[in-house]
């Protein structure tokens, strides 16, 4: 009876009109959140507490948002010392994985592998090893990230690679000699099938890592459309052999300080381990990872275009500076100013991680004598990944198992 009587009244109408602006907003926000609901919508920048260390320069503000695609064998341990210090120091939030210091590689990369994702949220520092997958990773950053990342001479990487992975490459397991390596190369579709378990390892690994088809030849068209597609999406492509270099870019980049850049090299294999290839080898290397060496030209060519862009000798005074700094700390820092083997390593926290069934990797000691108001800077420049993740409070139960088994059954 009331509702008729408003109907006759008018009233109805009336009412149905004030509803009508409250409905379109509803539906606005409701599509507003579909389109977002998968993705940062936000800068971080201002959200911290405590801001970034000043840049040398005032034209720019230091940059926090950040992906570093983290590449195999290619100095990248030592990169992302360099990110977790930053992080850590400005309170920046990290996209780690959970339970394993990787995003469940080889898989592709997936935003659900977070730690405690939830759509739309939004992270500083995505840098954990991962198959490069660009569409999930910008779920988890804010626009204005820079994408970086870093590439290595591919017949040094491949050489690298095969002495710490092969022996969890089954198909290398019937390799005769001593030099396991050299007789790979001689004749390495007897020892490789692209379905083999953990056959990426050996056969163009950057191509892999960043999400493409490793098995392609250097004169496929695909390999071509892939460096496009990477000259894309990231800002800034550092060259292993070219380390110092590339950090001033990196720097200049991120409009970071010279402290914010130094380093000790981490996860550097002993001398001995390292396989000296003779030019034939290397062109027998060189032509097995042709993708990668394709990949790897293109960036070296841009990377020194950057560099000229930057000015040799602003370049060569930086390098300079950033030499004298990283001695002035290994001098207050590292018990002997350097690397030991790992038998020799006394403390376990600063124990890098193994390869299966060897103790090729060096570490360092801590001095016990550092000016206390060093220690804490020191200590963290020293501490491996593993180590680190744990102590930013990264639970790494998975990869902790498996290294007590390998530990165990060699």
């Amino acid at each position: 009876f009331l509702v008729m009587s408003w109907i006759k009244t008018g009233k109805c109408t009336v009412g149905i009109r004030g509803l009508i602006p409250w409905i379109f907003v509803t539906n606005v926000m409701l599509i507003l959140y579909c389109f977002t609901e998968n993705t940062c919508p936000l800068s971080l920048e201002k959200s911290n507490s405590k801001g970034p260390s000043q840049a040398p320069t005032s034209n720019c503000s230091p940059k926090t948002n950040i992906m570093f695609m983290k590449t195999h064998k290619t100095a990248s341990s030592t990169i992302l010392n360099i990110l977790f210090r930053f992080g850590e120091k400005h309170k920046l939030k990290f996209a780690f994985p959970d339970k394993r210091n990787d995003f469940f590689y080889p898989s592709p990369f997936q935003a659900s592998l977070v730690k405690d994702y939830r759509p739309g949220g939004c992270y500083n520092i995505v840098c954990n090893h991962m198959r490069f997958n660009h569409q999930e990773v910008a779920k988890l950053l804010p626009p204005d990230a820079a994408y970086i990342t870093i590439l290595r001479d591919p017949v040094d990487l491949f050489e690298s690679s095969f002495h710490y992975y092969h022996k969890i490459v089954p198909l290398t397991w019937a390799i005769g000699g001593d030099n396991k390596l050299a007789e790979f190369l001689k004749n390495p579709q007897a020892f490789y099938s692209p379905e083999a378990v953990n056959s990426f390892y050996l056969k163009n690994m950057l191509s892999f890592d960043f999400g493409f088809d490793n098995n392609l030849k250097a004169d496929d068209p695909q390999v071509t459309r892939h460096i496009h597609y990477l000259s894309e999406q990231f800002h800034f492509v550092l060259i292993a052999e070219y380390f110092e270099e590339s950090l001033i870019l990196l720097k200049d980049l991120l409009c970071w300080s010279t402290e914010d850049i130094l380093y000790f090299k981490l996860n550097a294999r002993k001398s001995s381990s390292v396989s000296q290839l003779d030019p034939e080898l290397r062109a027998k290397a060189l032509q097995w990872n042709g993708a990668d060496w394709k990949l790897y030209q293109h960036f070296n060519a841009s990377f020194w275009a950057r560099v000229e862009a930057y000015g040799r000798e602003r370049m060569n005074r930086d390098i300079q500076e950033l030499r004298r700094r990283n001695n002035e700390m290994r001098t207050k820092c590292i018990d002997g100013g350097g690397a030991v083997e790992a038998q020799n390593i006394q403390d376990q926290h600063f124990l890098p991680w193994q390869p299966l069934g060897e103790k090729s990797i060096l570490g360092y000691n801590l001095r016990k004598d550092i000016e206390p108001k060093f220690r804490k800077t020191c200590e963290k420049m020293l501490t491996p990944e593993i180590q680190y993740m744990s102590d930013l409070g990264v639970s790494l139960w998975v990869t902790k198992l498996w290294g007590w088994f390998k530990d165990i059954i060699y």
